[in-house]
């Protein structure tokens, strides 16, 4: 079945940048929305950013909006999330994922999920 793999993340000072990416094999991604979800100690998984299988259209997070950008291509099968101006309540550890049709922010909404990327931003 389809596979994600996150990378990029990271230790960063507050105000830095990382880029984190999501290599996907076994399928195609076409008809596929992704999108990026995180995770804190203690706290509930959390929507971030997502966008569909054409690239056409994007969602974001109202916290992460203005400084995150998500993007994708077909070939390869990968996926992005640029992240500028980051905070400490950035700290969390990142997952991709993925579901046939559209977008969705609910994290209910996807079957496929990698094993996540730490991102930890110092102050």
């Amino acid at each position: 079945q389809l596979q994600l793999v996150e990378s990029g993340g990271g230790l960063v000072q507050a105000g830095g940048s990382l880029r984190l990416s999501c290599a996907a094999s076994g399928r195609t991604f076409s008809g596929y929305a992704m999108g990026w979800f995180r995770q804190a100690p203690g706290k509930e998984r959390e929507f971030v950013a997502t966008i569909t299988w054409r690239g056409g259209s994007t969602y974001y997070a109202e916290s992460v909006k203005g400084r995150f950008t998500i993007s994708r291509t077909v070939y390869p099968q990968m996926m992005y999330l640029q992240m500028n101006s980051l905070k400490p309540e950035d700290t969390a550890v990142y997952y991709c994922a993925t579901r046939y049709g559209t977008f969705d922010i609910s994290a209910r909404a996807y079957d496929y999920w990698g094993q996540g990327t730490q991102v930890t931003v110092s102050s």
